[in-house]
C-alpha cells in the first residue's frame, strides 16, 4: 500500500456537492503556498487526474495560476474579489482624500484598479483644464507609472503577462519594488507627468494604484519629493480603509 508524507484530508464537507468539496481542499492545499499535483494528490488523498482536472478548471477562472515550475498558486481573481468586498470603504473615503491630494499637489489624483482590459479608473478628482478621465474607463496597461505599480508586485505569471508588450521593462519594475513608487511622461506631451504608488490591502496585497497627473513642473524635482510625500500618505490611509 503506498503511504503519503501528508496527511489525506477527508472530502465530506456539508456542501453536498462532490465536486465543489473537491475543489474547496485544493485551494486548501495553496492557502500554504504554492503546490506540485503531487502535493495536491497526496494532502487531499485526490487522483492525479482529478487533482489536474480541477486544477486546470480552476486556472481558467483565475482562481489559480501556475508558474514556471508547474506549481500551482492561489490565482488572482480571489484577490480581486476580496478587494471588491471592501472597495466601498475605499471609494467612500477617496471622495474626501483625493480633492485634498490635487488640492495640496496641483495634479490630478486618480485611483485605478486592474482589469481585463488593463486599468479601470475607479475615482478621481481632476484639476482644471485636465485632460479628464472618467471614473469607469479602462485603458491599457502597457506604460505609464500607473501600468507600472499596478503590475509590478503581481506573481510571477501574471507579471510576465503584464510585460507582453509593455513598453517598459522586468529591470523597470525592479526599481519601481525598490523605491516604492514611480514617476513617467506623457509620450505626447513631455510637459505632463504622473506619479504613482500602491495602495496595499489586507497582507501588503496591491490592490490599487493612487496616481496624481499634472504639469510636470510640480512633479518633478524637489516639488516631486514633496509630491511623492503626499501621495505615499494618501495611499496608505485608502490601504487602511481597502482592510478595514
Amino acid at each position: 500500500m503506498t503511504t503519503f508524507p501528508y496527511p489525506a484530508l477527508s472530502l465530506h464537507h456539508d456542501s453536498g456537492v462532490g465536486v465543489l468539496d473537491k475543489a474547496s481542499h485544493l485551494l486548501s492545499v495553496l492557502e500554504d503556498g504554492p503546490a506540485s499535483v503531487s502535493r495536491i494528490v497526496a494532502v487531499t488523498g485526490l487522483t492525479r487526474p482529478t487533482a489536474y482536472r480541477l486544477a486546470l478548471a480552476l486556472q481558467r477562472l483565475r482562481l489559480v495560476t501556475r508558474d514556471a515550475k508547474g506549481r500551482y498558486h492561489l490565482g488572482p481573481r480571489l484577490s480581486e474579489m476580496a478587494a471588491l468586498e471592501h472597495g466601498d470603504r475605499m471609494l467612500s473615503l477617496a471622495g474626501s482624500l483625493l480633492p485634498e491630494l490635487r488640492t495640496r499637489t496641483g495634479a490630478s489624483a486618480r485611483i485605478y484598479r486592474r482589469c481585463e482590459e488593463g486599468q479601470l479608473c475607479v475615482a478621481a478628482a481632476e484639476i482644471p483644464k485636465a485632460h479628464p478621465v472618467s471614473v469607469g474607463t479602462a485603458l491599457m496597461a502597457r506604460s505609464g507609472a500607473t501600468a507600472q505599480v499596478l503590475i509590478a508586485w503581481e506573481a510571477p505569471e501574471a507579471l510576465y503577462k503584464g510585460l507582453m508588450g509593455a513598453r517598459f521593462t522586468a529591470d523597470t519594475l525592479i526599481q519601481v519594488r525598490r523605491r516604492g513608487w514611480s514617476q513617467s511622461f506623457d509620450p505626447a506631451d513631455d510637459s505632463t507627468a504622473t506619479l504613482a504608488a500602491p495602495v496595499r490591502g489586507p497582507g501588503g496585497r496591491v490592490v490599487a494604484a493612487l496616481a496624481l497627473t499634472g504639469p510636470a513642473g510640480r512633479l518633478t524635482g524637489d516639488a516631486a519629493r514633496q509630491a511623492v510625500g503626499s501621495l505615499i500618505d494618501v495611499a496608505l490611509r485608502l490601504g487602511e480603509a481597502s482592510g478595514a
